[in-house]
């Protein structure tokens, strides 16, 4: 394993709101939820989230939790949980909130503790180890091997660069979150550090230029697939947006280089970027900010030519359309609707049917006829949306979960 080095913003939560830090409980949020947009703004694609409920009682500890999963599910990217840990019930509290990972504090005594328990449970892919010096991580070297994956550490300054003798990952917490993360890539110069930049499989030399020596490059909202416009790169616009997460291109009009949002604020993040089979085209999966398009629509792909009646039967799509239907009866009754019916007999019919569902699908399975087992689990889909509705849970809240798995 190589000793990669990054760089994590962080949240600390204390109280309800986000404040400076451990020991400094100045207010920089009263809604924590504003600091994770300021962070979805910056592209930044992982959080740490510290809980200093610690020690202020269960139902303080509980709203964090709440918080905690609020933030989770604003967030566009990864959050790291940690804080107020005692034992393995804490860290599937964490998780459960959506946390894609969980941080264990080797200064605390009942986080270590839990340490063995809850790697055997949830897997050391899910955990972390905070460290504050190389005699902490020499002391505890065994258990970080044995059951974590990554190290966590709080610079005092940005020069405070810890080394450890364990080859692992180790990110460094940034406190300052109004200083850009630019700032902090130059500020940088240790050569083992990979920071926000991507790492590209392709040289620019790899790729096929045409006639202008360029690349079209479509671009993709990186959450729904929707095309969002087609641009060109040369080989600087390339490599700055390797090296800043910001997409860049050329502008073939202006003859110079465009970062995307620069005067508009509309950014591009990439999530992912792509070359197709030739390698003359390039495919960017990104976090759109705003509007793609400078005409204020969030594509730039809507005048219609030419369209045929057809079903695209979008698995998401359908089931999106289906679930918006259940929850317009929720709100909107109709006489006479049987997904009304359950609404009004409430949460023990509800959970009767699905049940009830579920045993007719393993029935169902039984049989060597698949058309009966297709029906069964639409049935089933379709009293679990209703359950879904009546939760408060979204397809979104489902699918996040799926993916961290």
């Amino acid at each position: 394993m190589s000793k990669i080095r990054k760089l994590i913003p962080c949240i600390y939560l204390y109280d309800e709101k986000a404040v400076k830090g451990v020991s400094d409980k100045t207010v920089l949020f009263g809604d924590p939820l504003d600091l994770v947009s300021v962070y979805n703004e910056k592209g930044v694609n992982t959080i740490f989230l510290y809980d200093l409920s610690r020690g202020m009682g269960d139902e303080a500890h509980e709203k964090a939790l709440d918080i905690v999963k609020a933030i989770c599910k604003k967030a566009d990217g990864n959050v790291i949980g940690a804080g107020n840990i005692k034992r393995m019930e804490d860290v599937k509290k964490l998780l459960y909130a959506g946390c894609t990972k969980v941080a264990i504090n080797l200064s605390e005594q009942s986080e270590v503790e839990s340490l063995s328990e809850s790697s055997e449970k949830f897997g050391k892919e899910k955990l972390y180890a905070i460290f504050s010096d190389n005699v902490q991580t020499k002391a505890n070297k065994e258990l970080i091997e044995k059951y974590t994956t990554e190290l966590i550490y709080f610079p005092d300054s940005i020069n405070d660069l810890a080394s450890s003798d364990i080859d692992f990952t180790i990110s460094y917490v940034i406190d300052d979150y109004e200083k850009s993360l630019d700032e902090y890539k130059k500020a940088v110069t240790n050569e083992n550090f990979e920071l926000f930049a991507l790492k590209g499989a392709l040289l620019w030399d790899d790729l096929k230029k045409n006639s202008d020596g360029m690349v079209p490059v479509i671009v993709q909202d990186y959450k729904t697939d929707q095309v969002l416009m087609l641009a060109y790169m040369n080989e600087e616009a390339y490599n700055k947006t390797l090296e800043t997460g910001k997409m860049t291109y050329f502008s073939r009009n202006r003859n110079e280089l465009w970062i995307k949002g620069e005067t508009s604020s509309h950014y591009q993040f990439v999530k992912a970027l792509y070359a197709d089979c030739d390698k003359d085209t390039l495919l960017a999966s990104v976090k759109q900010i705003g509007a793609a398009c400078h005409t204020g629509s969030y594509s730039c792909f809507f005048n219609e030519i030419a369209k045929t009646d057809y079903d695209k039967k979008n698995p998401q799509k359908v089931l999106n359309e289906v679930f918006d239907v259940i929850k317009d009866r929720k709100i909107n009754p109709r006489e006479g609707s049987y997904t009304n019916y359950l609404f009004d007999k409430g949460i023990d019919k509800i959970l009767k049917k699905v049940g009830e569902e579920a045993t007719e699908i393993v029935i169902a399975a039984k049989n060597p006829n698949d058309n009966e087992i297709v029906y069964e689990m639409s049935d089933f889909l379709y009293h679990m949306m209703v359950l879904m509705a009546e939760k408060n849970v979204s397809w979104e809240d489902i699918t996040d979960e799926l993916s961290r798995r």
